[in-house]
């Protein structure tokens, strides 16, 4: 198993899950209303093609995508592929960054590294600053708004084309290649086939205003 992001969580959830998933959004009501930020509900999305799932290339997936951005922002320039000995989460840089909390004011990249690497939510409305609350599960709340900003960002810094399609032949020839290509997006395929599903569902709740779900 590994990380996922669904956008409609609800359509055709389980009884359980769906008590479990309401209460959740009960408690990011009370953080929004209590940051000073707009209210928002999860709305009732009818059927399963409102919905959409988005996979993330296992749980270290999001962290190639993390490393890249605090390197963005440290030294202005993305750091060398990762090698294939090595993960992410090594990376002193994002190693230190994991162990502190957003900035004020905030970073680039806050909505994208702070938060959770297995649940919680991001939410369609705009604020700034990531809510860190022990209410929110898995300790974050983030804007899923924000969220396409920075992936933009990053996208941009890449190179990599906004609608390319994550499961195209070119993105996952790249994602599985034993050694990094030479130039552009192809460099950091797994990075690229993160970034572009990140780019999917936070375009997709933001059209739909449905919380993107870790799950």
């Amino acid at each position: 198993m590994g990380l996922n992001m669904v956008v409609g969580v609800l359509v055709d959830a389980e009884d359980d899950y769906t008590e479990m998933v309401r209460a959740d959004f009960a408690a990011i009501g009370e953080l929004l209303e209590r940051s000073g930020a707009r209210q928002w509900n999860e709305p009732e999305l009818v059927t399963a093609e409102d919905a959409a799932e988005f996979e993330m290339w296992g749980y270290s997936g999001l962290h190639t995508v993390r490393r890249l951005a605090v390197h963005l922002v440290a030294g202005g320039r993305l750091p060398e592929p990762l090698n294939q000995a090595h993960r992410a989460t090594d990376d002193p840089l994002l190693s230190t960054v994991y162990k502190t909390l957003p900035g004020d004011p905030p970073g680039p990249f806050d909505h994208l590294i702070h938060h959770s690497d297995c649940e919680g939510y991001y939410v369609p409305v705009d604020f700034a600053h990531v809510i860190v609350d022990k209410k929110a599960r898995g300790g974050y709340l983030g804007s899923s708004v924000r969220l396409l900003t920075e992936t933009r960002r990053l996208a941009e810094a890449l190179g990599l084309p906004e609608n390319l399609d994550p499961h195209s032949e070119e993105v996952f020839e790249a994602a599985d290649a034993e050694e990094p290509a030479t130039e552009g997006w192809q460099r950091y395929g797994v990075e690229s086939y993160v970034c572009l599903q990140l780019l999917q569902a936070a375009k997709l709740s933001i059209a739909t205003g449905a919380a993107i779900a870790f799950t």
